[in-house]
């Protein structure tokens, strides 16, 4: 009867999903709420709803319903049914707040730590903390609540994270749902709210596997992350959390150890540690020509492997988790080394070198981005914005750089690039806000072969080659800093991003009106 029943709560999930998710995309396009890209790191191409997450909380809050109606339970289970619902609820509307508007990261970070401590106070908690692999018990005050605080705030995070390519975090998502109903049989009917949330997803993955129609957004990425983590806590049944705890992060192995060299990289490389950018793995493998749907597939099946692994760790009750941990480090190094990871991945000495430079161009890079930000409220118009950005680039080490607007381009070269020279170029942003295209002198032997020895000394003084990486790197933060001012620029001065649109101009149409309008009516004539 467990089976069949948790088959009919995992149908009703995706007829959910299936009806509520052609409403949100037609609502999302006729209320402009179609994001095109947000962020330099973002990989789509046109404006997608990033309102997915509405459609897997409507699956989850009926599925939950029917539960309280047709699967009666004690008072103690019916009060953390309570506090799931209202901690699931309030980390949703977190994230959606944020798909609507942007929040700020530390802002975000403060309220999904208050969340957590909710949840803390209202009695799902780790009670009890214990040494990985011993006997020992850690009883000091206080260890219980940053355990919990850190487990669902770190599992809410991690799950944004991985929402990187399109049908990546639905489906690893869909994977450790599918072991939270293995998990959490009798506790609380978890197996059959995670039964329905399989369905629910599988349906919004109809939508989501590439080319993407729908996105989970923060809204339901945070929902699915701070859920799983409420989850696990509930189903180690308040006792020791090795085995329960332990299972889903056998799912979450790739997402793990990929958030994990980035954090690593980016305080090596002295950039802010929750900087997002297009240094993933799922990144990696896309630069190098890989279909989306070849990546998104491959790392399905390295999950699912891995799903195995969690299956096995909880049905031993622990005991053979240290075994199953070496089984897992040992795929990992193979792939990492049929995909050329591992050589990067273990050169620490020269990452540690070049480290020491990269962090003073990088720290200059940012200086620089956040000048040309602040300078947005300035600017009169994106001409004005455009010069700045020029400077920026300049300063930066950077010989070229072309803007492309929907009323034209803009194109700068440095003027002591002669035609023997060769510059490296780039796109390195393509948004609403325009397509950005960089270009740098990369490597000394780029410079003409005629050039007179005192000539050339000066040219590299003045145009010092960049690195691949610097390139890289510094390209990105200056991508950015031309979106962040540009949204800036038109936010404050009610303009679409247009270099014709100037506040001297009587006949530009305000930018909110010209997004709903499709901006017909500032077409050049």
């Amino acid at each position: 009867m467990t089976l069949v029943s948790m088959l009919l709560y995992g149908g009703l999930g995706l007829a959910v999903s299936l009806a509520v998710i052609p409403v949100i995309i037609k609502l999302s396009q006729a209320w402009g709420l179609a994001h095109g890209i947000r962020d330099a790191h973002h990989t789509h191409r046109v404006p997608v709803p990033r309102l997915g997450g509405a459609a897997v909380i409507a699956a989850f809050l009926v599925v939950e319903l029917i539960t309280l109606v047709f699967s009666p339970v004690t008072t103690a289970q019916a009060k953390d049914q309570l506090t799931i619902i209202l901690g699931s609820v309030a980390i949703f509307a977190l994230g959606f707040w944020d798909d609507l508007r942007p929040i700020g990261a530390t802002r975000k970070l403060l309220l999904q730590i208050l969340v957590a401590s909710l949840v803390y106070a209202m009695g799902i908690r780790i009670e009890i903390l214990k040494i990985p692999f011993t006997d020992v018990v850690l009883e000091y005050w206080g260890l219980n609540y940053l355990g919990t605080v850190f487990w669902l705030v770190s599992l809410t995070n991690l799950i944004n994270l991985v929402d990187g390519v399109d049908g990546l975090a639905g489906g690893i998502c869909l994977m450790l749902m599918a072991l939270m109903a293995y998990v959490g049989h009798a506790n609380c009917n978890l197996h059959l709210l995670a039964a329905g949330l399989v369905g629910g997803l599988a349906g919004f993955l109809r939508f989501n596997f590439p080319p993407a129609r729908i996105y989970l957004g923060d809204g339901g990425a945070y929902f699915l992350g701070f859920l799983i983590g409420i989850m696990t806590i509930v189903s180690s049944q308040k006792g020791t959390v090795m085995a329960a705890l332990m299972a889903p992060l056998f799912v979450l192995a790739l997402p793990i150890l990929d958030t994990s060299l980035a954090i690593l990289r980016r305080g090596l490389q002295g950039l802010p540690i929750f900087r997002a950018d297009r240094r993933h793995i799922h990144h990696r493998l896309l630069e190098t020509g890989v279909p989306q749907r070849k990546i998104v597939l491959g790392i399905y099946a390295f999950t699912a492997l891995f799903l195995m692994l969690g299956f096995i760790a909880f049905w031993s009750k622990g005991m053979w988790i240290p075994n199953l941990l070496g089984l897992g480090v040992l795929v990992v190094l193979l792939l990492a080394g049929q995909l050329n990871f591992s050589r990067e991945w273990f050169a620490v000495g020269r990452v540690l070198g070049n480290s020491l430079d990269m962090r003073q161009e990088v720290q200059f890079a940012l200086s620089l981005t956040n000048w040309l930000v602040l300078s947005a409220t300035r600017a009169a118009s994106l001409e004005e914005l455009w010069e700045d950005f020029i400077f920026a680039a300049h300063k930066l080490g950077f010989c070229y750089a072309r803007i492309q607007l929907e009323d034209g381009e803009r194109v700068w070269e440095h003027p002591d690039n002669s035609s023997g020279r060769k510059i490296v170029r780039r796109e390195m942003l393509r948004s609403p806000y325009g397509t950005l295209e960089l270009g740098a002198r990369q490597g000394t032997d780029s410079l003409p072969d005629n050039l007179p020895p005192p000539a050339a000394a000066v040219l590299k003084a003045t145009r010092p080659a960049l690195s691949d990486n610097v390139f890289s790197i510094t390209g990105e933060l200056l991508a950015e800093g031309w979106l962040k001012a540009a949204r800036r620029w038109s936010k404050v001065r009610q303009l679409p991003p247009r270099f014709d649109a100037t506040t001297g101009q009587a006949n530009v149409v305000p930018f909110k009106a010209a997004r709903r309008a499709g901006m017909s009516d500032t077409q050049p004539g």
